[in-house]
């Protein structure tokens, strides 16, 4: 049965043995879905862990930053900056996820999209400063520390001084990042985390809003209230995730794609929520986002985060086999990578997958797939993800930002994960050779 299993980067990665006996457990607890103690307690796991004076979770990322961009967008009160008002700009960088621009669009903002850096992915900061000057009435910057890999947060909090802008901190690829010896998401006004299904740690959906800020935080709580918990059927949607894919779908993933058709149809006729759902890739809101996190996705959370530092270990353990394997050859690997130039930083990188750059890359992912039933990762095949994202719907215009047009043509992920083992990654490097 291994045979069909897939060597896979993004269905459900880090689930382990304990997570799938607790979904089996839970799902048939539906009295504790909606309520409980795990929410707060999630929270405050999440307080202590990076040091900051709030923590307020959501049902995902995207409402984490929906929310955030509602609070900073309510009338001023006195002694409060102005609030921000329906057109004001926000800069964010392009090679993201529609999930990084919608609440942007759902709140009635406009995005201007900063270019990436080549090497590292993350945002340009010559490009930035050139938007800046283009745009002078922004108010607010969001970085993104794409892949886990951190921005240079020096050159990032002397612009937002100069410039007198909100910093977003997009910490959805990076929970335990580390710039200068200080964990991503504690530099900004604030900052948000997800725990989808592929990220650091993973409740299939899920997210946190973090600040400092007393104001904001107060705010952030009161619209946690306001906006809810999702139904019992969607919070049945995600529990079920686990359990389907660890006994029918994995199982049989390549057995005459039935475990592909099932996933498909499981998503067509609702048993399964889409990571994505159709009307985000048109710039629409679905029903389910925003609302609170209910307590049974705390409870798969808390699970995951008892296990971080495991799962860090082996990601970098991991990462650091790729870096020997592939740094003297046709693929590109930044140098950014390298355990040296981390530890010179004092920086720390999650190592959420593990990016490389190749000219085939498109062709090298679609023969690992039909060839070795290896699914490798495709983050990003456009400058805004997923590939059949409308683009004018997200205010992207091509040419906007040409290093992450580039990018998405040449950029592939290895995966990281727990349910990585040593012979997976070796299985990964024999079959890239053939491209060396």
């Amino acid at each position: 049965m291994r045979y069909f299993k897939p060597i896979s980067i993004s269905l459900s990665p880090n689930v382990e043995s304990d997570d799938i006996k607790l979904a089996l457990s839970l799902i048939i607890r539906p009295w504790l879905w909606k309520k409980g103690k795990a929410t707060k307690e999630l929270e405050n796991e999440f307080k202590k862990y990076l040091g900051v004076k709030y923590a307020i979770s959501f049902n995902s990322g995207r409402s984490s930053l929906f929310a955030i961009l509602k609070v900073l967008s309510l009338p001023a009160q006195a002694g409060e900056v102005e609030g921000l008002k329906n057109g004001d700009e926000i800069f964010l960088q392009a090679f993201t996820c529609n999930a990084a621009v919608n609440p942007v669009l759902w709140q009635g903002f406009l995005p201007i999209y900063v270019d990436c850096d080549k090497d590292n992915f993350n945002i340009d900061i010559k490009d930035l400063n050139k938007k800046i000057v283009e745009n002078h009435s922004a108010k607010i910057l969001m970085i993104q520390h794409t892949f886990g890999m951190p921005v240079n947060m020096e050159e990032i909090i002397y612009i937002v001084r100069q410039n007198n802008l909100i910093l977003i901190e997009d910490c959805a690829h990076s929970l335990g990042a580390e710039w200068n010896n200080q964990k991503v998401g504690t530099f900004g006004n604030v900052a948000f985390f997800s725990f989808s299904r592929d990220k650091v740690i993973s409740s299939v959906y899920g997210g946190m809003a973090v600040t400092n800020d007393d104001l904001i935080a107060e705010k952030l709580e009161k619209m946690q209230k306001e906006f809810g918990r999702p139904s019992y059927f969607w919070i049945f949607q995600q529990i079920l995730h686990p359990i389907l894919l660890n006994y029918i779908i994995l199982p049989v993933y390549n057995f005459f794609d039935f475990g592909k058709i099932f996933l498909v149809l499981s998503q067509w006729f609702y048993i399964l929520s889409k990571a994505v759902h159709w009307k985000e890739k048109r710039g629409l809101k679905p029903d389910y986002f925003p609302k609170s996190l209910p307590n049974v996705l705390a409870l798969l959370a808390l699970n995951q985060f008892k296990k971080i530092d495991k799962f860090y270990q082996h990601r970098e353990e991991i990462s650091k086999f790729y870096f020997e394997n592939l740094k003297e050859n046709s693929f590109s690997v930044s140098n950014d990578l390298s355990p040296e130039n981390l530890s010179s930083k004092n920086t720390k990188h999650s190592f959420l997958r593990f990016t490389v750059k190749h000219s085939k890359a498109h062709e090298i992912i679609y023969e690992a797939w039909h060839k070795q039933n290896i699914l490798l990762g495709d983050w990003y095949t456009t400058p805004i993800a997923p590939f059949d994202t409308n683009l004018d719907e997200m205010k992207y215009g091509l040419g906007t930002c040409p290093n992450a047009e580039e990018l998405s043509k040449k950029t592939l992920n290895l995966p990281t994960h727990i349910n990585i083992s040593q012979k997976d990654a070796e299985k990964i490097i024999n079959f890239l050779k053939k491209y060396f």
